[in-house]
C-alpha cells in the first residue's frame, strides 16, 4: 500500500441528499483517520476550487450524492485541476447515473431490466395526462414505479398499484427532477451488491438482502436505524447468488466505473435477476449496504478506502 498524504473527503453539496453525504463524509474521515491516515471533510462550496489550488490534497475521496456530486460535475472539475480522486470518470458518470441510459447499457450487455417508460413533464401537460397514463398502464400494467430519471436515496420514488395513483405519484416525481422513469414493478428479494477494485480487478461483495419494516424501501427506511433488516450474505441459493454477482459486475464494466460501485437489484420468485439502477457513490453511512458488503467478505473497511485512495493516488503517476 502506497503511504497516503493528505486525503480530502468531499461530502456536502446540494442536492436533497447533502444529510446522508455528510453523514458518509464523517463516517469516512473518521474510519480513516482512525487507522493513521490524515483525512479532512470539506463541503463541495464556492471555495472549493481556491481551496484545491492553494492546498491540494494528495487524494479526493468524493461522497457527494446526487446531481452535481454524481452526474460528473465534481469530477470534471477535479480532472481540470489535475487533482486525484478515487471512483467513477466524468464520462461514465454521466452514463450511470442516468437512469434510462444505464437500463439500456446493460440491457444491450445482456442484463435483465424492468420494462419502462421514460417521459419529460411536459408531456403530460402538453399532451394530456390522462391519455399517457392510460397507455403507460396498457403498455406496462400495475404495479408499477415512478422514479426520478436521475437521483438518489429514494428522493421522489412511489411504488403505484393503480392507475387513479400514477398522477400524484408523477408529481412528487418531477419535484425531484424534469423526467419520470415509469417501470415496472418486479417482486422478490430485493438485494444491493456492491463492487470493489482490486489489485486482481473487479470483485462483487456478498449480496445484502434489503427487508424494510414498512415494506417500502424508502428514504427513512434507508437511514433510520432498526426500520429496515438487513441480512448479509442475502438468503439466495447458490445460482441466484453468482447470478446477482455477475450482474453487479457486469453493470461495473458495462458503465466503465472503477474504484466502488453498488448495483440495486431484485431476485423474482423464479430465479431471474432483474436490474433497477447502479450508484457510482454508494452511501458509507452506518445503515448503508456497501459497507455492510465489505463486512460480508471480511474486509475492513478504513482499510478498504483508504487502498482505493491510495490506488487512485498511483493511478495519477503520483
Amino acid at each position: 500500500m502506497t503511504d497516503l498524504d493528505r486525503v480530502l473527503v468531499l461530502a456536502g453539496g446540494i442536492s436533497p441528499e447533502r444529510e446522508v453525504s455528510l453523514r458518509s463524509g464523517r463516517r469516512l474521515q473518521e474510519a480513516l483517520v482512525r487507522i493513521g491516515v490524515d483525512a479532512e471533510v470539506r463541503d463541495a462550496d464556492a471555495d472549493l476550487i481556491d481551496a484545491l489550488t492553494d492546498d491540494a490534497p494528495a487524494v479526493v475521496f468524493p461522497v457527494l450524492h446526487g446531481v452535481s456530486g454524481e452526474d460528473g460535475t465534481v469530477r470534471e472539475v477535479l480532472d481540470l485541476l489535475g487533482v486525484p480522486y478515487v471512483g467513477a470518470t466524468p464520462d461514465a458518470c454521466r452514463v450511470a447515473f442516468d437512469k434510462p441510459t444505464a437500463k439500456a447499457a446493460v440491457a444491450a450487455a445482456g442484463l435483465s431490466t424492468p420494462a419502462s417508460v421514460t417521459l419529460p413533464k411536459e408531456a403530460f401537460h402538453d399532451l394530456g395526462a390522462g391519455q399517457l397514463i392510460a397507455r403507460i398502464v396498457q403498455r406496462l400494467g400495475l404495479a408499477v414505479v415512478v422514479k426520478p430519471r436521475a437521483g438518489g436515496s429514494a428522493f421522489g420514488v412511489s411504488y403505484v398499484a393503480a392507475a387513479a395513483d400514477l398522477p400524484a405519484a408523477l408529481m412528487t416525481c418531477v419535484g425531484y427532477h424534469d423526467w419520470a422513469l415509469i417501470e415496472r414493478a418486479v417482486t422478490g428479494v430485493e438485494v444491493a451488491v456492491g463492487v470493489i477494485d482490486t489489485a486482481d480487478g473487479p470483485v462483487a461483495l456478498p449480496a445484502v438482502e434489503i427487508m424494510p419494516a414498512s415494506g417500502v424501501y424508502d428514504y427513512a427506511a434507508r437511514y433510520t436505524a432498526g426500520e429496515t433488516r438487513f441480512v448479509v450474505p442475502a438468503r439466495l441459493d447458490p445460482r441466484a447468488a453468482a447470478a446477482a454477482a455477475d450482474a453487479a459486475l457486469t453493470a461495473h464494466r458495462v458503465l466503465g466505473l472503477r474504484d466502488l460501485s453498488r448495483t440495486d437489484l431484485i431476485v423474482d420468485h423464479a430465479g431471474t435477476v432483474w436490474y433497477l439502477e447502479t450508484n457510482i457513490a454508494p452511501g458509507l453511512t452506518e445503515t448503508s449496504t456497501w459497507p455492510m458488503g465489505l463486512a460480508g467478505a471480511g474486509l475492513d473497511f478504513a482499510v478498504a478506502c483508504r487502498d482505493l485512495a491510495a490506488h487512485a493516488m498511483t493511478r495519477a503517476g503520483r
